[in-house]
């Protein structure tokens, strides 16, 4: 799936669409560089969720969970190594039937992720266009 988004509005409106056909226990990487979108993208995501809390981005928090019809858990692996992020019980999270969890930076802890998940790459085009590839893996 592939969609040329032209502001901040639109990802965050792409992002509902997606999370629309998500079922508890689905993983989704949200790579992208720093600006790209990812917390846009996961503020959708909760908006189809029936999240009403603000959605911020985790990177000092690393985890920030929030509650709708299913709980959303979104983790942001920016500042940890692969080893850190063990000790965080992570593997905890994954495959719950009761929530979706949402992973930035996962490329600093690939041993952690499933081999099911969903990765969405968003790139910059623009001052405010980006390029957005969704890929079941």
């Amino acid at each position: 799936m592939i969609y040329n988004s032209s502001s901040q509005q639109q990802t965050i409106k792409f992002a509902q669409q997606f999370a629309r056909q998500l079922k508890g226990g689905d993983v989704v990487v949200l790579r992208g560089q720093l600006g790209a979108g990812k917390t846009h993208f996961a503020k959708g995501v909760a908006l189809a969720l029936g999240i009403t809390d603000t959605v911020t981005s985790p990177t000092f928090a690393i985890h920030n969970i929030y509650y709708g019809r299913l709980t959303l858990h979104h983790f942001d692996f920016y500042r940890l190594t692969e080893r850190e992020g063990e000790y965080l019980g992570f593997e905890e999270f994954i495959g719950d039937s009761s929530s979706i969890t949402l992973i930035e930076w996962a490329d600093n802890v690939p041993s952690l992720i499933p081999g099911r998940h969903i990765t969405v790459d968003i790139t910059i085009t623009g001052d405010t266009s980006r390029h957005i590839t969704v890929n079941y893996v």
